[in-house]
Formats: structure tokens, C-alpha cells, sequence
């Protein structure tokens, strides 16, 4: 398939084949799926429109791949993987621009994103050392009892559009750190920063069949991967509807799973905080990859004691601090909203919180270089009935509510069935302890708007998912537990 990129924004590293049992395939360019760079419309090439017997073929490459990958010692794919990470660094400034043009975030954005895929890699590289087994004191004279940790086998991974590069890495890190083979599915608006792994992972010397990238109809390949009796676990990052039918279809066949799924993040300020640093955290929660991500601050109470000098600094931040444009632009802290569907939804949830009473006091538009860019908006005066307060809004669109008590600032972040993410500031200890407690969320931020890292677990509560990734309890995923009882020892 032909790339349309102008020679300018050529990447060197781009494939538009994907990558099963070692061989690159590149299908029928007439079924195709076109990949548009976000920022200026351009259409940058095409990848394959694969489908339930690419996926079967890919399953199988996984399967017999997996008899050799997990019979190798820790080590030895320990080395391989970080071979793997070395190349991704070496290559970070090509894979961020290839990143930045098919997803849009901002080129800094970008780097620092494929920074986090190499540092999954390198941390499950090592954790895979550490897969321990037990030895249980017996209940039964000459006996002994062995609990023994395993591989679970061929993984389905899917992955979302808004961080390609370290949601896909995070996955096929945990899974080849403990033994496991992948068939990985990127997002069709963003697949070559997935496949472009693939091709570094091959260049690491991973062997051929451990990781198979797949692109195509999303529907054939996920039920290609629930259904087939090859594959143990599906993981998949993405919508709570779409996640809630991939796990029914996957338990349908007794698959382990795992889903990082929805939030609809609160970010409380309470009169304790210290304000500027308030500011800064929203600044970073909200608006970072434009606010399109699911951890993103998406509520945002602020106590009537400091509500007004927080909504005051909040938007001079916002209109001194962030700059929308092309992402591969100088100074650019705000890319483009991935597609019209993004920038209808960020419409329809301002009108619905300007006709409920809302004040925009900054942004509210389009940006006037058109295309999918949105102004970073800001809405005071915002209220439980608007459907900012229970949809997730994945833009750059704050919305900031009043609250009195800390039981009411509990009880409003709490009020939703999701439960990824949430972030509180504060300079009491004692509230520090109490908020922490109460709130019904997966990762807490305090005093702080980022949290994200290899080191530490990150998973939801409620609607938001099951199962972790990330930290030592992200390989547990992938692992069978097997117990062995030795009997006839006695002398």
C-alpha cells in the first residue's frame, strides 16, 4: 500500500502491513482503511481491512510461538525485551512525530508517550524474574504442597485510539514478561504506532509469532479472539459499552479478562488547598492529549470558601498557558480532537450545560483554525442535572461546580457508576485520610494531577473495569496458579 504523506512528514519507520507469525501482509489495497492525520485532514496511508481468518491465522502463529517463548527462561526474554526498549528510545524522535501525525496530541506529548511504552517494557522485563511460586506447610505427614505460577497463554489485546503507543506497550509488556504470546489489535484511526512495535520487536530479536499485530474490521477480530478456544485472555482499553460485550463474549467461552474501561474523573478542591498548586494539577488533568483521556479530570468542584480565586487563576492559566495547533508545531500544548464525532460531543455537553444555567468564561467554540480544533473551555456555575456531571467528555472542557461540606464534595464524586480515577487537594492530613478513604475510585491523585506510572496498579472500580495494569500486580493477569500436592514422601 502507498503511503500519501508529503516527504516532509515522511516517517521512516511507517508500515502499512501487518505482522503475523513474522510476516508482514499486506492485503488488498481496495479494502482498505485510510488513516488521517487529524491536524490537517491529510489522509497518510492505508492499512489492511483484516477479519476473522487473518485473525485465526494470527492466533495460531501466537499458539505455536508460545510453546518456545514461555519454555525460555526469564532472563533470557528479559535481555530480548530490553533490547526491544533500547530501539524504541534510540527511534523515540521518528515514532513521536509518526504518533503526533495519526493521533494529533502535541509532539512533547508524543515523546513522553513513547518514553512510558519503553519504560513498561524494561519494568515487565524485569518483573518477569519475579514470578514466585510458594511452598505451603502441609496439613499431611509426607506430603508436600507446591503452588507454581504459569503462563496463561495466547492474549487478546485491544487497544484505544488516544495513547497508541504506551496502552498497546503496557499490554504486550506484562503478557511477554510473564511467558505469554500476543495478537494485538490497535485502534483504526491510530495503528502505526502499534505496528511500528511490532517492527522493532522483530528488529530486538523477539521471535516470530510472539507478538502479532492485526488491524481491520473490529468486530470479526474481536470475536475471532472471545470465540477461538486458543486464546486465554482478552485485555482490551476502551468504551464501558463496547468492553462490557467483549467480556461477556470472552467469559462466554471461560476467557480470562481484563478491561481498563470508562471514568468520569472528579477533581475536588477544598478550602485547605493550596491554590496554585490546585490550578496546576487541573491544568495538567484536564487538558493534557486535550482532555482525551480516560483518567482526565472531568468534574471539577471547587468549596465556596476558594471557588472564586480558583475559577479566576483556572482561566487565566487556561488562556496564558495553552496554545491550540498542529502538534508537530513549536509551542503547541493542544492537538486536535480526533475526529467531528469528539468535537459534536464537546458541543452537545456545553449547550447542554449553557442551557442548564452554565457561564462559559473562556473558549466554548471551535478554534478558528477549524478542522476538529476546540478552543480549552471553561464553564462556571455548573450543576448535578447537566450531563457533564454523568458522561465522560474526553475534550477540553472543564466544567467547575460549587460544593459546602466534604460529605457533599464525597457524595457528588462518588454519584456515577464509574470509578477509573479521581483527584483531591488538600493540605489537612486528616481530610487527606478521610477523602482517600471515601472515595469509590481505582487510582487517587492528592495534591497531585498525574499519577500515571509503570510502577504503581492502574485499574478501575464499578463500570470503570477489572483487573490491573502496570506495578507487579499487572502480571498477575496473565498468570495460572497451579497448585501440586507430592505425596509418598514418608521415610
Amino acid at each position: 500500500m502507498s503511503s500519501t504523506l508529503t516527504a516532509a512528514n515522511k516517517v521512516p519507520l511507517l508500515r502499512e502491513a501487518c505482522l503475523i507469525g513474522g510476516t508482514w501482509l499486506s492485503g488488498d489495497e481496495q479494502n482498505s482503511i485510510a488513516v488521517t492525520n487529524p491536524a490537517t485532514g491529510e489522509i497518510i496511508g492505508r492499512v489492511p481491512r483484516f477479519g476473522r481468518a487473518e485473525t485465526a491465522q494470527a492466533i495460531d502463529a501466537a499458539s505455536k510461538a508460545f510453546q518456545s517463548w514461555s519454555k525460555m527462561t526469564a532472563v533470557e526474554r528479559c535481555n530480548l525485551m530490553h533490547s526491544w526498549a533500547d530501539l524504541i528510545i534510540e527511534n523515540q524522535t521518528d515514532l513521536a512525530k509518526l504518533l503526533t501525525i495519526e493521533m494529533g496530541k502535541p509532539l512533547a506529548e508524543a515523546a513522553g508517550e513513547v518514553t512510558i511504552t519503553a519504560n513498561y517494557i524494561r519494568f515487565f522485563a524485569e518483573e518477569g524474574k519475579r514470578v514466585y511460586g510458594d511452598v505451603i506447610p502441609s496439613p499431611w505427614q509426607g506430603r508436600r504442597i507446591f503452588v507454581t505460577k504459569e503462563p496463561i497463554g495466547v492474549v487478546g489485546a485491544i487497544t484505544p485510539w488516544n495513547f497508541p503507543s504506551s496502552m498497546l506497550g503496557r499490554k504486550l509488556a506484562a503478557a511477554l514478561g510473564s511467558g505469554c504470546t500476543v495478537v494485538a489489535k490497535p485502534a483504526s484511526q491510530t495503528p502505526y504506532s502499534a505496528l511500528v512495535l511490532g517492527k522493532l520487536a522483530e528488529d530486538a530479536g523477539i521471535p516470530a509469532g510472539v507478538i502479532n499485530i492485526i488491524t481491520g474490521t473490529a468486530a470479526e477480530i474481536a470475536d475471532e479472539l472471545c470465540e477461538n478456544d486458543k486464546v486465554r485472555k482478552i485485555t482490551f482499553t476502551g468504551s464501558t459499552p463496547v468492553g462490557k460485550q467483549l467480556a461477556s463474549k470472552a467469559l462466554a467461552n471461560m476467557k480470562k479478562v481484563s478491561m481498563e474501561l470508562g471514568g468520569n474523573a472528579p477533581f475536588i478542591v477544598f478550602d485547605t488547598a493550596n491554590i496554585d498548586k490546585a490550578v496546576e494539577g487541573a491544568i495538567a488533568s484536564k487538558f493534557r492529549n486535550s482532555g482525551q483521556t480516560c483518567v482526565c479530570a472531568n468534574r471539577i468542584y471547587v468549596q465556596s470558601g476558594v471557588y472564586e480565586e480558583f475559577s479566576a487563576k483556572l482561566k487565566v492559566a487556561i488562556e496564558v498557558q495553552l496554545r491550540v495547533g498542529n502538534g508537530l508545531k513549536a509551542g503547541v500544548t493542544q492537538g486536535p480532537l480526533i475526529d467531528s464525532n469528539a468535537v459534536a460531543k464537546v458541543e452537545e455537553l456545553i449547550s447542554d450545560a449553557v442551557e442548564k444555567g452554565g457561564t462559559v468564561v473562556t473558549g466554548g467554540k471551535r478554534d478558528a483554525q477549524g478542522g476538529t480544533f476546540f478552543e480549552p473551555t471553561l464553564l462556571l456555575n455548573a450543576t448535578p442535572d447537566m450531563k457533564v456531571a454523568k458522561e465522560e467528555t474526553f475534550g477540553p472542557f472543564a466544567p467547575v461546580f460549587k460544593f459546602e461540606s466534604e460529605e457533599e464534595a464525597i457524595n457528588m464524586a462518588n454519584d456515577t457508576e464509574y470509578g477509573l480515577a479521581c483527584y483531591f487537594y488538600t493540605q489537612d492530613l486528616g481530610q487527606t485520610f478521610r477523602v482517600m478513604d471515601a472515595l469509590e475510585y481505582g487510582l487517587v491523585g492528592v495534591n497531585e494531577g498525574v499519577i500515571t506510572t509503570e510502577y504503581a496498579p492502574f485499574g478501575g472500580y464499578k463500570d470503570s473495569g477489572m483487573g490491573n495494569e502496570g506495578s507487579k500486580y499487572g502480571i498477575d493477569d496473565y498468570i495460572n496458579i497451579k497448585y501440586s500436592c507430592i505425596g509418598g514422601l514418608s521415610l
